[in-house]
């Protein structure tokens, strides 16, 4: 008789940069989902699929919790939190080697009165020496014991296994929702404009805040040439922020297209012609037809 096989959506939550598509990443074995050291990266819900012979896990990345600014923000927001009315059961992931926050303890309050299983994720265990997180561990357990909790590294796939196991723990009976071959169920144009930004974001570093916007203006497959020809537009706030982008000569635009158009081409697997172009759109972030166009539908 065969078994019986498991599946269930799981929402990745919690602070800004801690980790939380680090997590999906390792998890999922591919690199769906942008990473970046600053924070509030991830701006809409990503979905990863991890398939394996007897269940299929449909992990959901959320962006950072994190208040509100401006419009942008409050879709973020509420991507996060209506996650909770889809899934079967919640990761709240935490930078433990930075500590308990206040943020995280609001959360881990929220969290206590839901009926979904809830699995803390203590994250970035690597960076603690061994005696102290064992320290560190007890600790959490004398205070917090009523959640489920176990410590990984993202970043090294430490106790990856452990987590997977937890996760499957609590899946009931269910279908296969995706394909066997499947990894995500983003479109590539989204994961192309992700990959743009994250090059734009990884190398202008503190130069320039998140006022920026990837747009894919076109993606034509030329078969012909096994070339893929994609022109995109980098929405800025300021035309201050142009000049950064584009760099003296447009030495800056031309490495961010270098080093977007190697990500790509390795998504794709094929051969890439990239076209950046820089737009001052002023205040996109609080307009809410410039958000839908960039494909955060409030």
């Amino acid at each position: 008789m065969k078994g019986k096989f498991q599946s269930g959506f799981i929402a990745v939550i919690g602070r800004s940069n801690v980790g939380k598509s680090t997590l999906l990443n390792s998890m999922i074995g591919e690199k769906i989902a942008i990473v970046s050291d600053k924070p509030q990266t991830t701006r809409g819900q990503i979905r990863g699929i991890l398939t394996r012979e007897h269940y299929q896990i449909v992990f959901i990345d959320t962006p950072g919790i994190h208040r509100a600014k401006n419009k942008l923000s409050e879709y973020m927001a509420k991507v996060s939190f209506n996650t909770f009315n889809e899934v079967d059961v919640i990761l709240l992931v935490v930078d433990f080697d930075s500590g308990i926050g206040k943020g995280d303890l609001e959360i881990m309050e929220m969290l206590k009165d839901t009926k979904l299983p809830v699995i803390v994720v203590l994250n970035k265990i690597d960076a603690i020496q061994p005696k102290i997180l064992d320290e560190k561990l007890t600790e959490f357990q004398s205070k917090y014991g009523y959640f489920n909790f176990v410590g990984v590294s993202a970043l090294l796939g430490t106790n990856l296994d452990r987590l997977e196991n937890m996760i499957l723990n609590f899946l009931e009976e269910g279908p296969k929702y995706y394909p066997d071959d499947m990894i995500t169920d983003q479109p590539e144009r989204v994961i192309i404009s992700e990959l743009i930004r994250e090059r734009t974001l990884e190398l202008l570093r503190e130069e320039i805040p998140h006022g920026i916007g990837v747009e894919i203006i076109s993606m034509e497959d030329r078969e012909d040439k096994n070339v893929m020809v994609i022109h995109s537009t980098i929405h800025v706030e300021k035309r201050s922020h142009k000049g950064i982008v584009i760099g003296k000569n447009g030495q800056m635009l031309k490495k961010i297209g270098q080093r977007a158009r190697a990500s790509i081409e390795g998504l794709l697997g094929i051969k890439v012609y990239l076209e950046l172009w820089v737009k001052v759109s002023q205040d996109w972030r609080n307009n809410q037809r410039a958000l839908r166009d960039l494909g955060y539908d409030l």
